[in-house]
């Protein structure tokens, strides 16, 4: 054999379906749960879709092989909106800020109603979605109302009197400013 080993190139087995256990000789298949799978063969134990057509990911609890909806639906916690207080069941969309959930429909400045586009800039303030501009007018007010516990502060006697002061960063904090006594 003139020192040359003979390689037998061998054509590799089709791998077995691990729903119905049968080769799968097709051109497309579904690797899941460490199996090969057919695209008919992998589906949701509830409602039996095809789960490579509904998404790219499954779920696995108490031996079923479940869609996402199906696996929220029977296993997921429901959480209530921080907008309306009503019940977001587990499988619906939401939006989040910080610690706060809320349905899609209710994601909107809770003082002028306007709806968030992607990219629309939001604040949370005092536990309340609000947009750029109620947020502003809102802030507004606030320091006007500081200003004006300022002067009422300043003309009561036996008073710890403070002043708000610009820290250059449009940031504003109470600095002591004297002690009145009569």
């Amino acid at each position: 054999m003139n020192g040359m080993q003979e390689s037998s190139k061998s054509v590799p087995e089709a791998p077995e379906c691990a729903g119905c256990r049968k080769p799968i000789k097709e051109r497309y298949l579904l690797k899941a749960l460490d199996q090969f799978w057919h695209e008919d063969c992998l589906k949701c134990t509830c409602c039996n879709c095809r789960l490579g057509e509904v998404g790219s990911s499954l779920f696995t609890k108490a031996n079923l092989i479940l869609c996402r909806r199906d696996y929220l639906r029977l296993f997921g916690i429901s959480g209530v909106c921080s907008a309306c207080n009503k019940t977001i069941p587990a499988f619906e969309l939401v939006m989040k800020a910080k610690g706060n959930v809320y349905h899609l429909e209710c994601f909107a400045c809770q003082t002028c109603n306007h709806r968030f586009c992607v990219g629309d800039r939001f604040y949370l303030h005092e536990n309340k979605v609000l947009c750029e501009y109620d947020y502003e007018e809102k802030m507004v007010f606030a320091n006007m109302a500081h200003e004006s516990v300022d002067a009422q502060l300043k003309r009561q006697p036996n008073r710890q009197t403070f002043r708000v002061q610009d820290d250059g960063s449009r940031n504003y904090r109470y600095v002591e400013s004297s002690v009145e006594r009569k």
